[in-house]
């Protein structure tokens, strides 16, 4: 919103000091700070709220060190992350980039489900203790796990099939001759227009193509078409791509947004984990959104991108911000109502970036939350029914309660699970150069 008043007041005014706005960095900066002052003034008025509200966690009897002092603690406080990060989004984006709009989709929709989650087990306690019965914590109390992945299949077919159609999201490919340089161009490609720019003292042609393309780590030739998964059954199938990309897509958010949410049991964990790989992002949509350095390192340039620095900053923002309260001692809880709208943010941002298969390593932390429950659950019920008495690979699950049962405190935990996440986003980055 002030984007179009500052800019209108350049145009038609002069203003001095409104050309600010036009700098991108700055309207990421001005978001960060703002998304910063919303999470820590704010957001204890949001808990203070909350506390008054009795919107208050109620936790198992799981025998882990430290659970009985949560008890009370105020939850649902991912509306402050929400708030923090859809208020400066939008304040200083253009909101007329369809990224933009995906991402403000995305954090809404999502945010939407854990709230009425979190609402439903409220609710329960609730009526529960007006009738004078000892509430119980069930997960059948909140939505239904059925209505959950509904939700979050939705939202991946909206933004698959956004992605996939919407003629805003191009990449760029250089031509010589009007011939496309790129070895991994594929038939399949649909040239929309020319771009002439000035580099290296030479004018050079690129056209903006439409290709459901992703990056591969490591390899030379790193450019995979989602459409090779399809065109061995014939020439015939190419045209059928997109079934193949949305389902991809709602896959990768869906799972994504559900390790996050397994990830949210200790202080501190998902907002620190979230906000380190929301940072790495961020240096991905810069490089991927400024075509000198795309040119230089030699990775796939993508038009428009850079506006979704200013929502990447908040959402950075929100997760520091948060932390503040989330922190050990934790004074308040994002509950499914943050937690699920992290992960599912996390996985539209690196679709968008097309960085989509370096999730394995930047998302470590989340896929081994959510392996170590897979894998606990699957072999609990292979011996129960194998050898008549269910056996546990772990002490406990998710992994981070394991880590807890063997004696470690919580906030070493999530410190050392924060310094991993560092470790594998920065090994994403270096993954620019290492082909």
């Amino acid at each position: 919103m002030l984007y179009y008043l500052f800019t209108w007041l350049k145009q038609h005014h002069n203003l001095s000091g409104a050309g600010l706005f036009q700098f991108i960095t700055f309207r990421a900066a001005l978001a960060i700070l703002l998304s910063l002052f919303i999470a820590t003034v704010y957001g204890k008025r949001i808990i203070n709220y909350l506390k008054r509200k009795q919107i208050g966690e109620t936790v198992r009897d799981l025998g882990l060190a430290g659970e009985q002092q949560k008890k009370g603690t105020p939850t649902m406080g991912g509306i402050i992350i929400l708030l923090s990060i859809l208020i400066p989004t939008l304040l200083f984006a253009d909101l007329n980039k369809v990224y933009i709009r995906l991402m403000l989709l995305c954090t809404v929709w999502l945010g939407m489900i854990g709230f009425l989650d979190d609402y439903f087990k409220i609710k329960a306690r609730k009526s529960a203790q007006a009738k004078g019965e000892q509430y119980k914590k069930k997960d059948s109390d909140g939505l239904a796990g059925k209505v959950k992945i509904f939700g979050q299949v939705g939202l991946g077919i909206i933004i698959g099939a956004t992605l996939y159609f919407n003629n805003s999201v191009v990449v760029e490919r250089e031509m010589i001759n009007d011939q496309n340089v790129a070895s991994s161009i594929h038939p399949g490609d649909r040239p929309l227009n020319i771009i002439t720019r000035q580099m290296d003292g030479k004018n050079r042609d690129f056209a903006r193509v439409k290709t459901p393309i992703t990056t591969i780590p490591f390899v030379k030739n790193h450019e995979f078409n989602y459409s090779r998964l399809i065109t061995w059954m014939g020439p015939w199938a190419e045209k059928y791509t997109w079934v193949i990309y949305i389902l991809i897509v709602t896959f990768i958010i869906t799972a994504v947004s559900n390790g996050a949410n397994l990830t949210d049991g200790l202080d501190g964990l998902a907002a620190g984990v979230s906000a380190i790989i929301g940072a790495g992002i961020g240096i991905f949509a810069y490089v991927s959104g400024n075509y000198r350095i795309a040119d230089y390192l030699n990775v796939m340039y993508i038009p428009n991108l850079s506006e979704l620095s200013i929502f990447i900053g908040a959402f950075v923002g929100a997760c520091i911000g948060f932390l503040w309260y989330n922190a050990f001692p934790a004074q308040v809880f994002m509950g499914d109502t943050g937690s699920l709208a992290l992960g599912g943010i996390i996985a539209s941002l690196a679709i968008i970036i097309r960085k989509e298969l370096l999730i394995p390593i930047f998302c470590l932390v989340f896929l081994v939350e959510s392996m170590s429950v897979i894998l606990q659950v699957s072999y609990f019920k292979y011996t129960k029914k194998k050898f008549g008495e269910g056996r546990r690979v772990f002490l406990m699950s998710p992994l981070h309660h394991h880590y807890q049962k063997k004696g470690f405190h919580e906030s070493k935990i999530a410190v050392r699970f924060w310094i991993l996440t560092l470790l594998c986003v920065v090994f994403s980055i270096i993954t620019l150069k290492i082909r």
